[in-house]
């Protein structure tokens, strides 16, 4: 194999597949990253067996080949090169030069035909939309996705076809993130769910103003078609909660509320909240107004905001991470909160619309 491409191109490549080698793996092959020149050009390849990334590039190819390069090495490699085109060939027995202006590298290559194939997945069900929308889904859902693995399903994000409705769902226990939109041509009803690792990696590699995506799915893997990457990750087994069972269908209070000085506020409040054994912070809602309060051994905070409020009075109290990571993520300049007891979940909403939802569970007072 004979090529010549220029330094950044192989650069964004190599940064692209990267995020799903694996590492320490048992099988060294998957450490590494696989290149293949033929007709259809210069492709890369990583994969963890969970999650595989593909990515085609520019570049002059002299005499096609693969191989596999350990990826870490390589990439500190080309990385360091000095600026210009950088030619790469490798002979029969797998021996690689890597050569940019002055600079010239040699190192052993690992054979291709052990490197795993990625799975196949049609286009039997799929679907397209637009690369800021998807980003904003996965960004502001992919924070509730469990880290525990006692329930192995809820590692992962619900994604839902329905009535031309695409909604993405993360809940881990002590918070739900629904996030909806509209997509733009019917599509197939269906129900997958993707590891929270694989749709933070496809999170990363979407653009804020770039093209559509084309998602496919079928029952064992989803595949995004990002322009000229592939990303194709391993689904979950199993059936995701039941999550329209748990959302509350009524309020009995209900609080609109400028979302950055809600924020602002409890972020405040948690600096005391944190030194305390449950970083609590406590709601009181009245007179249109709602006081936070928290306090710990080294002293108190009170924080006032008024509120454009409906129904009953309340006293409740939340952990106060799980609330400012639903608000840190907040586009919405004023928010609904809706309440039913001071036991029940909290639920963010839109002060217009259905466009998101958040349960946050309280924290009991005694």
């Amino acid at each position: 194999m004979i090529l010549h491409i220029e330094k950044e191109e192989l650069i964004f490549g190599i940064n692209t597949v990267q995020r799903a080698m694996a590492v320490k793996s048992t099988l060294p092959v998957l450490e590494g990253i696989y290149i293949c020149a033929d007709a259809k050009g210069l492709q890369l390849i990583c994969t963890d067996l969970s999650l595989g990334i593909q990515t085609f590039l520019a570049c002059d190819i002299e005499e096609e080949g693969k191989v596999v390069l350990p990826g870490r090495l390589f990439a500190e490699i080309v990385r360091k090169l000095p600026d210009g085109d950088v030619d790469i060939t490798i002979d029969d027995n797998l021996n690689v030069t890597i050569q940019c202006m002055g600079s010239r590298t040699k190192m052993k290559g690992l054979d291709p035909e052990t490197f795993p194939d990625l799975a196949e997945v049609s286009d039997a069900s799929s679907f397209t939309i637009a690369q800021p929308v998807l980003k904003d889904m996965i960004r502001q859902t992919i924070f509730a996705v469990a880290t525990d693995e006692t329930r192995p399903i809820l590692t992962g994000a619900l994604l839902e076809i329905q009535q031309n409705n695409l909604t993405m769902v993360a809940l881990d226990g002590y918070r739900l993130a629904l996030r909806k939109e509209a997509l733009s041509a019917p599509s197939e009803e269906k129900q997958i769910v993707i590891p929270g690792k694989s749709l933070s990696e496809i999170g990363k590699l979407l653009d804020d103003d770039g093209d559509d995506v084309h998602i496919m799915s079928q029952d064992t893997h989803v595949m995004v078609e990002i322009k000229n990457t592939r990303v194709i990750a391993r689904l979950l087994d199993g059936e995701f909660i039941k999550y329209r069972q748990i959302m509350p269908t009524d309020h009995h209070t209900r609080v609109q509320v400028a979302a950055r000085d809600l924020f602002d506020s409890i972020d405040r409040a948690s600096l005391m909240a944190r030194e305390g054994k449950n970083n609590l912070v406590r709601f009181q809602i009245s007179e249109n107004k709602l006081i936070l309060t928290s306090n710990s051994e080294m002293g108190d905070v009170y924080e006032e905001i008024p509120i454009a409020m409906e129904g009953q009075d309340l006293e409740i109290a939340f952990n106060a991470r799980y609330f400012t990571d639903v608000l840190k993520i907040m586009d919405d300049e004023t928010i609904n909160l809706d309440f039913t007891t001071n036991i029940s979940p909290c639920v963010v909403n839109p002060v217009e619309g259905d466009k998101f939802s958040y349960l946050v569970l309280p924290v009991r007072i005694y």
